[in-house]
């Protein structure tokens, strides 16, 4: 009897470099609008200038280093391939369950600041169900098919920068250094040891600029030629969200008092309004157009979640049918669906559930940044593991600095990791409780594991036992 081969579900390949470079920085954007601001109450604008371009560094390390594991392995998995072609099964559980959690956890937190966003243009409706329709109207986008929703990611980011580039053009005559500088070590002119407890305090705030960028990997079973594309889509994505988040913290800071700015989720907004006043039509344009930044890396987040789930799902990590294709769309729609259904739970239980006194989306921003850290370092030990173990493995793109920069990255990200830990204990206590639930699950279900078909990307070079023959 012929034994059947199972066949491995794949994705349609349809993506170019500009698709890519648009989902890459897409999916970041939000960051630049709202959040990083925080970081300046930790630090003050100087400390948290420091720990920005720190931060800044990792990622240009990390991303540089990143992209020779996507090209080399481009799987819809991304840091799980890597992981899982490094350390085997295990190794693959910890970096799904770290992508899961960074991509899943953040979106219903951008949800609900579009939701609070249009609540203050319309005060009648309720910022949930704006958050769930965003949901709902997003997760339609991404089922209908990948070029399409590529395509209004494209477009909704470029908006974003160009809106980006008119408040830093709006707001530069009223800039001056002396603004930006004034207080600008925690409250102090001048540095003092003190300063360092801020730094390391606003890493989370700084993290926020770059968070999520490494989801582009996830669309690389769907991007035409993809040790071509996703070079160029990578190292033009981490250069742009680089120099549009140093300048808008300095326009934004050098405008006037920017303590006023440091506790609020619409700095630009009012860092604009010191200089063209409150009925300006620049202020009104930046406020509109300022929900293309949330939009962007919404849409583009729930693209990076479902083809996590959809990857885990193929491997036998998650329920088998997550990983099914839609026959006339070729998206994971289940995948999709899931991923919608755990962010609206979370919607509806923001005021229910408080840790450490703030609501339950203030706690999954940080919950997400954890789950990312922990990406980053088990990616980076990959890199190193699988040029030991598999030197024959084609790479078209080779990280730079080897092994310098990707040593530099994972350094820092252990830094990053420890600073999170020290300042949120109970937060991190909770990310580590449910690795340990999702461990036993993992443990649980290593028959489905064995059923899956094969991935030859997961596998590698890896030989397959040789039956003796009698």
């Amino acid at each position: 009897m012929q034994k059947t081969i199972k066949s491995t579900p794949v994705l349609k390949r349809t993506l170019g470099s500009f698709h890519l470079w648009g989902i890459a920085v897409g999916l970041v954007i939000s960051g630049e609008y709202f959040g990083w601001s925080y970081g300046w109450a930790q630090a003050g604008t100087l400390g948290f200038m420091v720990t920005a371009l720190v931060i800044a560094a990792m990622y240009c390390a990390f991303i540089f280093s990143f992209t020779e594991l996507t090209t080399s392995i481009p799987h819809a998995g991304g840091p799980f391939a890597y992981a899982y072609r490094a350390f085997g099964p295990t190794g693959g559980f910890i970096a799904g369950f770290a992508t899961l959690v960074e991509f899943v956890f953040a979106p219903p937190a951008i949800a609900m600041a579009i939701g609070a966003y249009l609540n203050v243009q319309f005060p009648t409706i309720d910022p949930k169900w704006v958050a769930v329709g965003a949901y709902l109207v997003f997760m339609t986008l991404n089922i209908l098919g990948v070029s399409i929703a590529a395509t209004f990611e494209l477009l909704v980011t470029l908006l974003a920068i160009f809106e980006l580039l008119v408040f830093m053009g709006v707001v530069a005559p009223g800039f001056e250094i002396s603004n930006f500088t004034h207080g600008g070590w925690a409250g102090s002119d001048t540095f003092t040891s003190g300063a360092f407890s801020g730094m390391f305090a606003a890493i989370p705030f700084a993290i926020w600029f770059f968070l999520a960028i490494e989801g582009a990997s996830m669309a690389a079973e769907e991007a035409k030629d993809p040790q071509r594309t996703i070079p160029k889509a990578f190292i033009g994505g981490i250069l742009t969200l680089t120099v549009l988040a140093l300048g808008v913290m300095l326009f934004a800071g050098g405008v006037g008092d920017w303590s006023k700015l440091a506790n609020i989720n619409d700095p630009l907004p009012q860092a604009m309004k010191m200089i063209v006043g409150s009925n300006s039509g620049w202020l009104h344009m930046l406020v509109w157009l300022g929900l293309f930044g949330l939009i962007a890396s919404f849409h583009g987040i729930i693209m990076g979640y479902s083809r996590q789930i959809f990857a885990l799902a193929r491997a036998g990590y998650l329920p088998k049918r997550l990983a099914t294709v839609n026959a006339r769309f070729q998206t994971p729609h289940l995948g999709i669906i899931a991923g919608g259904v755990v962010g609206i739970a979370a919607i509806f239980s923001d005021q229910l559930i408080v840790i450490g006194g703030q609501p339950l989306t203030a706690n999954i921003v940080t919950m997400s940044v954890f789950g990312a850290i922990v990406m980053y370092i088990i990616s980076m030990a990959a890199l190193f593991k699988l040029r030991r173990s598999e030197p024959r493995l084609i790479r078209p793109f080779r990280a730079p600095l080897y092994p310098f920069a990707p040593a530099l990255a994972l350094v820092l990200a252990l830094v990053c990791l420890g600073a999170m830990i020290y300042y949120n204990t109970l937060l991190f206590l909770i990310f580590a409780a449910m690795m340990l639930l999702a461990y036993a699950w993992f443990r649980l279900t290593h028959q489905a594991r064995s059923d899956a078909a094969a991935d030859p990307q997961l596998r590698g070079l890896r030989p397959a036992p040789v039956k003796s023959v009698k």
